[in-house]
């Protein structure tokens, strides 16, 4: 079988002259086949060299993030330590503040309750950090509900001594001790449940602790009386005034003048009958003097 050819026509301009060229299919096929492994070379070739370019720019700036992430870890490194020195300082201080207040040792630990699976692009040692600052976060915040604590014991235990009687009510002399004796009214023996302090009638008279006025009236046996309620169950009375400067509801301080020493009431002189009650019960009042 004769194998087919090509024949290609060239006409120069401007002459009658053809020119007749021949050419076999096979050749053709195999220019083509030429011409298409060359075009796919040169395709190859330039997707490698960009290829190459873009691998070198990512390189590079791969490169620069990662001394930028080792800066910023030795500079987290260095504040997580100062951190860590100051967690323990406050940690000490806590210790020794919770021994002063009669306090039980702070927790030492708390269930973060947190998680979740790594992210797989994060650092081994960010990884590592993150799980120390979240220690540090904790460290912090049981300090805080230690100093919290404490706090709220000292605002208890200072409110418990500002309401706890202190203290003579007035400026005198004791001429009568609390307990059983004869009444100088009677000659029976009797409960005293207080103290009588004698002095001038007029001297100012003092609550001995913060406290708000429950009474302020006249009072048979107690004459011109004055109770303060102090809280925590601790009341005091002052009888036999002859004036009296408080009304009920009124906030007092320890110190403040609360009336005047007089002689009303069942009293056979000028004194103040003073008197400490807690929870209804008297108590002696010079334990408390």
């Amino acid at each position: 079988m004769a194998s087919k050819r090509f024949t290609i026509l060239v006409i120069p301009e401007g002459s009658r002259r053809v020119r007749r060229y021949y050419v076999r299919s096979g050749w053709l096929r195999s220019l083509a086949v030429a011409a298409g492994v060359a075009v796919l070379g040169v395709a190859l070739l330039t997707y490698g060299y960009l290829r190459n370019r873009y691998d070198s720019a990512e390189l590079a700036r791969l490169r620069t993030t990662n001394l930028q992430q080792q800066v910023e870890l030795a500079r987290l490194s260095g504040e997580l330590d100062l951190l860590n020195r100051d967690v323990v300082l406050l940690a000490q201080n806590d210790a020794q503040v919770r021994v002063m207040a009669k306090l039980t040792p702070a927790k030492t630990n708390v269930l973060s309750g947190i998680g979740g699976p790594p992210d797989a692009d994060t650092h081994p040692r960010f990884s590592e950090l993150q799980r120390q600052i979240d220690e540090v976060r904790q460290q912090i915040d049981l300090r805080r509900q230690s100093q919290e604590e404490i706090q709220a014991v000292l605002n208890d235990q200072r409110s418990l001594l500002a309401s706890k009687p202190q203290g003579w009510p007035v400026k005198g002399w004791i001429t009568s001790l609390f307990g059983m004796r004869k009444s100088p009214f009677t000659g029976r023996r009797k409960m005293h449940e207080g103290l009588d302090i004698a002095s001038n009638t007029g001297t100012p008279v003092h609550a001995t602790a913060d406290g708000i006025v429950a009474r302020a009236e006249t009072v048979p046996g107690y004459g011109k009386l004055v109770v303060i309620d102090h809280g925590y169950g601790y009341r005091t009375y002052y009888g036999h005034n002859s004036r009296l400067y408080v009304k009920v509801g009124q906030r007092v301080r320890r110190g403040d003048r609360i009336a005047a020493v007089g002689n009303t009431g069942t009293s056979t002189g000028s004194h103040v009958h003073y008197e400490v009650r807690r929870n209804g019960v008297p108590l002696n009042p010079r334990k408390y003097l």
